[in-house]
């Protein structure tokens, strides 16, 4: 018997690193203004360095759309592997030519969004948003040469029912371009 309501437990699990920082944030301020000594300077450090903390928290759980989607994804040492009863696939982060947020994709008819992943010379891979794992693809995408977390999020918000390319591959080398020199 749990003395914890389901809907509390599933707030907390989802929540509970953001939860510690936020305690180790407001321990930080407790040294601050009611010690002495070292203290009050070793609870700046804390506050600043879980201030930082909490913000690239909040920023992963607010790219994590929930659970219950199709099929389980994987990041392992760059490489991104999305594993379903019909379809899947793998891709490495470093190969992505395009990677695409598309909010009007339907699977099991359901309007669900997805990620659309592309690869030159290989097929697409589409990933639901709520598939189990999904939250993980948020540091694998943050690491795109251009791509900050900012844009990430801001794809997800500005849902407007149609696909929009969030981040494409530079493919074009400028020769024209002069290289820096060290000695003249």
């Amino acid at each position: 018997m749990s003395f914890i309501r389901p809907e509390a437990t599933q707030f907390l699990s989802k929540y509970k690193e953001v939860l510690i920082a936020g305690g180790a944030f407001g321990l930080g301020g407790y040294w601050v203004f009611f010690s002495f000594g070292l203290l009050p300077w070793l609870g700046m450090i804390v506050m600043l360095i879980s201030a930082l903390l909490l913000f690239a928290l909040l920023q992963r759980v607010w790219f994590a759309r929930g659970e219950g989607g199709l099929g389980v994804v994987e990041v392992d040492e760059g490489q991104i592997s999305y594993f379903a009863p019909q379809g899947g696939g793998m891709i490495a982060v470093r190969e992505l030519s395009q990677l695409l947020y598309d909010d009007r994709a339907v699977t099991q008819g359901r309007h669900t969004a997805v990620w659309r992943l592309r690869q030159a010379g290989q097929p697409e891979l589409v990933i639901p948003v709520n598939a189990a794992g999904a939250a993980q693809l948020f540091d694998a995408f943050a690491a795109l040469p251009g791509l900050s977390p900012e844009q990430l999020l801001a794809a997800q918000r500005g849902a407007d029912g149609h696909a929009r390319v969030i981040w494409r591959k530079d493919t074009l080398v400028r020769i024209d371009t002069p290289r820096p020199r060290l000695h003249s």
